[in-house]
């Protein structure tokens, strides 16, 4: 396994052919770090699977470079779908559609659904880009961690979780530290209605001033599987306790103005809700590294921005 830290165009263009060639390569977007494989290549896509450990089952993202590829993924796009995608991608909002005969059960988990985003970090789309002129479709990336923990948000993580389990032929693209540090919102699209499957950085109201088509809360009925929707997940090896006070020995996370009781280790004082995100799993990995038994996070107030932190923040605590 290589790492490649500030990947040059050539390098980019090497990752891509090794794509191509079936190795993974795991790559920065503006939400965590993916471990990306040729969505059309079961064997490479098994390679994620297993070093992963992730359920079969549990369906991956296809990641494309432009709107031109989205109709080679996806069966039907309705209309309003177009207009949100036009507006949002590249950035972190991913739709999942009816799939196309390329999307195949492998990538699925068996489900007539598939789920499609633009990344918007500059590397990945480079690599994407790339990929694409050798005669790619596309590129699935999950989290590039063990199945069910902490995403990463920088390379290092990457390396400390699934170095070990890479391939001499894979690489670790290096492009710095996520802008956003949680991943994306995830929608589910029919003609009917939307429906919220996992809160991101997009927002009902951002989407709401767009189109005009129902939108269902993430609690809505819905049997489809997606990435981050069990009910534990996100999570350290250190227990999560949220909105309790904390004692000598605990780590916390808090907004700033918290203040910081005697004997407990602060992981992170982000000054908003962007930085809660941004810090969020990298306080918590933090924790893990300081060997800390219990870490104690209070929750920012519940608004439309704050949603997705705590949306991963009760899947971290949950039992």
């Amino acid at each position: 396994m290589q790492v490649i830290s500030n990947p040059t165009q050539d390098e980019i263009v090497i990752a891509a052919n090794a794509l191509k060639k079936g190795h993974l390569v795991s790559f920065p977007t503006e939400t965590v770090y993916g471990l990306g494989a040729d969505a059309t290549n079961e064997n490479a896509v098994k390679q994620i699977y297993e070093v992963k450990k992730r359920p079969t089952n549990h369906p991956l993202i296809v990641h494309i470079s432009s709107l031109r590829q989205f109709p080679i993924w996806a069966a039907s796009i309705p209309d309003y779908v177009n207009e949100l995608a036009k507006n949002f991608w590249p950035g972190p909002i991913t739709f999942i559609l009816k799939r196309s005969h390329l999307a195949k059960d492998f990538i699925t988990g068996n489900q007539e659904l598939v789920g499609v985003r633009i990344p918007k970090h500059p590397v990945a789309l480079q690599l994407l880009g790339e990929f694409e002129k050798l005669g790619g479709y596309g590129v699935v990336a999950p989290s590039a961690n063990m199945f069910g923990s902490v995403s990463p948000t920088c390379a290092p993580d990457v390396l400390d979780d699934i170095g070990e389990r890479l391939k001499k032929e894979d690489f670790i693209l290096d492009g710095g530290d996520c802008e956003i540090g949680i991943e994306s919102t995830i929608l589910l699209c029919t003609e009917e209605n939307i429906k919220i499957l996992r809160y991101g950085n997009i927002t009902r109201s951002q989407i709401e001033n767009l189109v005009n088509i129902e939108i269902l809360d993430q609690n809505a009925d819905s049997n489809v599987r997606v990435s981050g929707n069990l009910v534990k997940h996100y999570s350290p090896h250190a227990k999560i306790v949220l909105d309790q006070k904390p004692t000598h020995g605990d780590g916390l996370i808090a907004l700033f103005q918290i203040p910081t009781p005697e004997g407990v280790i602060r992981l992170a004082a982000p000054k908003d809700i962007k930085e809660f995100g941004q810090t969020l799993y990298r306080a918590m990995r933090l924790g893990d590294k300081k060997k800390l038994s219990r870490i104690m996070i209070i929750s920012p107030q519940i608004n439309e921005i704050s949603q997705p932190v705590i949306d991963r923040i009760k899947k971290a605590a949950a039992e």
